[in-house]
């Protein structure tokens, strides 16, 4: 298998985070299940990093600029994840979204809550294991 080392950073190099997270968005709403659970675990790899001052918890304003330049991919990226954890039952697939999924209903906006609502009881309510534990570790 290969690594992000191999695949995510060269192409973060080459084509820039903005292209590849868009290209990543594009996998993840339209790609075959294969492509869908790769973009899902590629995209933790393509995230803005925040960088802190020494131990505080106050980023640096270059890192912070970068990191809200960006936040408009975020929120598609989440609310994207959202309805193809809900829609696609490919166990895969919600395997690899769940991790990265934001399950926090007030971080959506007031048409997508239900929908949260939604992929909370799929997982709780699941016959995998994984999925179960996993969105109870992040409630």
């Amino acid at each position: 298998m290969l690594s992000r080392v191999q695949l995510v950073e060269p192409a973060l190099a080459v084509f820039g985070r903005r292209r590849v997270q868009m290209a990543l968005l594009e996998y993840l709403r339209t790609g075959t299940n294969v492509q869908r659970a790769g973009a899902a675990r590629a995209w933790y790899w393509t995230q803005v990093p925040l960088v802190y001052f020494g131990l505080s918890s106050t980023p640096t304003p270059e890192s912070k600029a970068e990191y809200d330049a960006f936040a408009d991919l975020r929120r598609e990226w989440h609310e994207t994840a959202l309805h193809v954890f809900v829609t696609n039952e490919d166990l895969d697939v919600r395997r690899c979204i769940i991790p990265g999924l934001e399950l926090r209903a007030e971080n959506y906006p007031e048409h997508l809550r239900e929908t949260v609502v939604r992929a909370i009881d799929i997982a709780r309510t699941h016959p995998d294991e994984y999925l179960r534990h996993r969105v109870e570790h992040q409630i």
